[in-house]
């Protein structure tokens, strides 16, 4: 456990020195918005509450976060044959114009479906699981899921198909900028089930 959690120290400072990099350039979100409609607004929403459980409701999220995720997909160091052709075209001003634009926004409460799935995962969520080391989620992205602007994204009334992929996408290596490999870690010690659970809970948190 303490070594996990070294590594979410680790992490929170690269992520919050490259945002201090970014907020160099004020972001202007008003800017933002021809791109929206042309771009994101079809698969996330001109809100950024997404109507699909596979694209992700970028409401609400927090402006940093959706600003390095845009850069890694630019990169390459998040994959997705989608997202790398959505970003080729946009400059570093789009990007943090683009977080701030969505971040602005109100996310849409979501609602689990299945309760004995929520029992399952609220007890992940807040708790973990300590037989197998899998830590509380909650423990970095609140007990609300709200997150911590700049180091943890927020989780509340996310899609649970989109939460639930990425959590596989963790396990096999396929998704790897989470900084000093924590999630990675943290999902290759999770169950189908288990991933199962916390994203149906996650879904209906808010």
């Amino acid at each position: 456990m303490k070594g996990i959690m070294a590594m979410f120290a680790v992490a929170g400072l690269l992520v919050t020195a490259s945002a201090s990099a970014e907020t160099a350039t004020k972001a202007d979100p008003a800017k933002a918005q021809q791109i929206v409609t042309q771009v994101c607004a079809a698969c996330h929403g001109a809100d950024g509450n997404s109507t699909s459980g596979a694209n992700p409701k970028l409401a609400g999220q927090h402006a940093e976060y959706i600003t390095k995720q845009l850069h890694d997909f630019k990169s390459g160091d998040r994959k997705s044959a989608v997202m790398s052709g959505m970003v080729a075209a946009l400059t570093p001003e789009d990007m943090l114009n683009l977080g701030a634009y969505f971040s602005e926004k109100t996310i849409k409460p979501g609602a689990a479906k299945d309760q004995e799935l929520v029992a399952q995962g609220q007890k992940i969520f807040k708790g973990g699981n300590a037989a197998s080391g899998v830590p509380a989620c909650a423990a970095c992205h609140g007990p609300a899921g709200a997150g911590i602007p700049v180091q943890f994204p927020r989780l509340g009334s996310q899609h649970a198909e989109y939460v639930l992929t990425q959590l596989k996408l963790f396990r096999s290596g396929e998704r790897a900028n989470d900084g000093a490999k924590m999630m990675r870690v943290i999902a290759a010690k999770m169950t189908d089930q288990e991933m199962k659970a916390a994203a149906e809970y996650i879904s209906g948190l808010h």
